[in-house]
């Protein structure tokens, strides 16, 4: 007979031993019954079995857990935090460990979860533990389940869609971490890809906000359009506001629609209600996914905040070129300052370049001379800058001639000339003009009829329109000399295009 012992079945003779005892001073002392104490000892006895199991789960020792599987109720004890010994198992190295655990687990616990909603596939597939989620996987463990505490989505870089609770599959739980094998093992095990959080959400959609390649390639062929048009966001929102253009590349190489717009339940969670992917790129002045999206079709006019105002706020003058090249509203009107001119150009008044980028396709600068006053007296106002309250519709001349602006009059008055015919100048513009050093030559081209060759190019250009005049389709089919046509759209002012990236006065 062997006569060794070991320290686990040491203890466990001491803890038998102890049970007994305590049952023994019970059945004699006066006044209790045996069985209520008997169970307060039963559960003392279990808690301390169950800090051995956790204690070799945590350690390893598979031998020491073997012996201990004979406790079974132990196995169905939970800590503080809802953690049985087969969540602490799915989160071990040694997969054995895990087969011991879920073998001496009930199966009505195996998709019990934490506190925090936790199934224990969900902790080995968010811990990256392959081996561990397949193994509970080819156990019967249900892949869609949910986390019902995860965090909502948040799109990168952007004042975006927060909850405080959501609930969150397994599969997307994958998504976010971006392992493939993981998503590949959950959608070879039936995970279903069209399980959205409750904020709508879908594993693709927070794929592609991470930039999770690999696993977006994987969710695409298996992500139903009806799903991501009921979750009123696309993944291509995504892609963009993460600026992931190699993602973005994906998704329009996929099919999807980069024109699709944010449904009104998220819009509203944004103070400039944005609508399209195109917004969220030009947002972060990421050039490589505002080409894509452009080339794509992105529509570059489609949200309550023109992309073009974002742009040249930004003042980056590679992204308002490509905006006004791909039809941008060089013509828009700001909603916060209303301006009786459009309202592009107060972003441009300090610098050449990007005044005449606006101006050779297509500003309306004609309007900026519209001045009900004209020669006579403007009323006095007893504030200076801009207001909706007091300006209903401020005018060109009132803007320019603020006293931090004025100095810039003459400049900005000489350039706009090029792209007018005769204009009439109120007098309180000519009086801040006058004291310009370019008053005398802005003063000769008012006082002068226009050269007919800038007389037909000003009608040319009003007959095409200004969509036509920046199609370069449209004017590789007009039967005119290319040195005309150069002419016709302002060539020799497209500084930008001669290379020059700085314009301020």
């Amino acid at each position: 007979m062997d006569n060794y012992t070991s320290d686990e079945d040491t203890d466990e003779d001491f803890d038998t031993q102890l049970i007994i005892q305590w049952s023994l001073q019970d059945v004699h002392r006066p006044g209790t019954t045996q069985q209520a104490p008997a169970d307060e000892s039963f559960h003392h006895f279990l808690r301390a079995e169950y800090k051995k199991i956790i204690e070799t789960i945590e350690t390893g020792k598979e031998d020491a857990l073997s012996h201990l599987t004979k406790y079974h109720s132990a196995f169905d004890e939970a800590d503080g935090m809802g953690w049985l010994p087969l969540h602490k198992a799915a989160v071990q190295l040694n997969k054995n460990i895990l087969e011991i655990t879920l073998k001496a687990s009930k199966p009505s616990v195996w998709e019990q979860t934490t506190h925090n909603g936790e199934t224990p596939l969900f902790l080995a597939v968010s811990t990256c533990l392959l081996e561990n989620a397949s193994f509970l996987l080819l156990n019967g463990c249900n892949p869609n389940a949910k986390n019902s505490e995860g965090n909502s989505l948040l799109l990168t870089g952007a004042n975006a869609l927060a909850q405080a609770s959501d609930s969150s599959s397994i599969l997307l739980e994958a998504a976010s971490g971006g392992n493939p094998d993981s998503v590949a093992l959950l959608l070879e095990h039936g995970a279903d890809a069209n399980v959205p959080k409750n904020s709508g959400h879908l594993p693709i959609h927070v794929a592609a906000d991470r930039g999770h390649l690999l696993a977006l390639k994987l969710l695409v062929p298996v992500t139903d359009l009806a799903a991501i048009k009921q979750s009123g966001i696309s993944p291509v929102h995504c892609a963009a506001a993460g600026a992931h253009p190699e993602c973005l590349e994906l998704l329009i190489q996929a099919g999807f629609d980069v024109n699709f717009m944010l449904d009104q339940r998220i819009r509203k969670h944004y103070d400039d209600h944005r609508k399209s992917a195109l917004y969220f790129a030009v947002s972060n002045g990421d050039l490589s996914s505002v080409k894509l999206l452009l080339s794509a079709g992105a529509l570059p006019n489609q949200d309550p905040v023109n992309c073009l105002q974002i742009a040249l706020r930004m003042g980056n003058y590679e992204l308002v070129s490509l905006l006004l090249r791909h039809g941008a509203n060089v013509n828009y009107f700001c909603r916060v300052n209303p301006l009786h001119f459009p309202s592009a150009l107060q972003y441009t008044l300090k610098d050449e370049v990007m005044l005449r980028m606006l101006l050779n396709y297509g500003y309306d600068t004609e309007r900026c001379f519209d001045c009900p006053h004209g020669d006579k007296v403007h009323p006095c106002y007893t504030f200076e800058g801009w207001t909706s309250t007091v300006i209903k519709d401020t005018m060109f001349c009132e803007v320019i001639t603020l006293s931090w602006l004025q100095h810039l009059s003459g400049k900005v008055v000489r350039v706009m000339l090029d792209y007018v015919d005769q204009v009439q100048i109120c007098s309180k513009l000519k009086a801040v003009l006058q004291k310009q050093g370019l008053w005398s030559e802005i003063h000769f081209i008012l006082t002068n009829p226009r050269p007919l060759r800038h007389l037909c190019r000003l009608k040319i250009r009003r007959c095409m329109g200004r969509l036509r005049l920046r199609c370069p389709v449209f004017m590789s089919f007009l039967p005119l000399p290319n040195r005309l046509k150069a002419y016709v759209l302002y060539k020799e002012y497209d500084l930008y295009g001669q290379g020059i990236f700085t314009g301020t006065w």
